[in-house]
């Protein structure tokens, strides 16, 4: 398997008061091409910072990241955010979409950041967004317009828009409620079935069933690792493994 991301002694340290707060220890872990990884753990136990960390988006106190073939540990803010134009796609909790812009908009103007033809980049919204399943009728519609699984969706077109190495998803279901969670994963699932690699962190045993290789981080370290293999809709045995192992991490 490919490697995408490597990580060397990697740690995260606050200061809270003049007390130094150990978030991340000394993390050794590879993220592979293809995968669907899923990052849990307890509240406070350093998810979304090594999600943070593995982007780029935070920098680490020490240790190193290396993405892609590139050390990102050294990199300029500026270097960085051309970096992750080009490699990382981004889902949140909260869809971060432009109110003032169409969802066609939205989606067009992550695509121009790469693609400076306008026709060609165009092209590429209106494929994608037809990919998530975002009827035509809502294209010129704005966010506000949008229920919550549906300006999700959108959010999710706006990250594979540049066909990025990596989507990094952070409780991307957290804010839906469990049908439109449902609709957001099958979204994510099927670009991975596409051959999308995608990073998520999330607290829900149901969005975490839909990974392939699941993380457990207890107190800013790689506590344990669970194999599910490729998800299958309906697969029981797959629910009892990934709730004897969680069990297991403390749960």
């Amino acid at each position: 398997m490919n490697e995408i991301i490597k990580t060397q002694k990697l740690c995260k340290t606050f200061s809270n008061g003049g007390v130094q707060q150990h978030v991340l220890r000394n993390i050794d872990l590879s993220i592979y091409e293809g995968d669907f990884t899923v990052i849990m753990g307890a509240s406070g136990a350093g998810k979304s910072t090594l999600l943070y960390a593995l982007s780029g988006m935070d920098k680490p106190t020490l240790g190193e990241v290396t993405f892609a073939g590139k050390n990102i540990t050294k990199g300029t803010p500026d270097d960085l955010a051309v970096f992750r134009r080009k490699n990382c796609g981004f889902v949140f909790q909260q869809t971060y979409l432009v109110d003032s812009m169409s969802v066609l908009d939205n989606v067009l103007a992550a695509a121009l950041l790469i693609e400076k033809n306008k026709k060609t980049a165009g092209a590429k919204a209106r494929e994608v967004l037809k990919s998530v399943d975002i009827d035509e009728n809502l294209w010129n519609k704005f966010p506000t317009q949008l229920s919550g699984g549906e300006a999700q969706r959108v959010g999710i077109a706006r990250a594979l828009i540049n066909e990025p190495k990596l989507v990094f998803a952070d409780e991307p279901t957290g804010a839906l409620n469990s049908t439109t969670g449902k609709d957001v994963l099958d979204v994510l699932t099927k670009a991975n079935d596409n051959g999308q690699s995608i990073v998520m962190v999330t607290h829900d045993i149901t969005s975490a069933r839909r990974g392939n290789r699941i993380l457990y981080v207890k107190d800013g370290e790689i506590a344990g690792e669970c194999d599910l293999g490729k998800y299958v809709s309906g697969d029981k045995e797959r629910h009892l493994k990934l709730r004897d192992f969680l069990g297991g991490m403390g749960w």
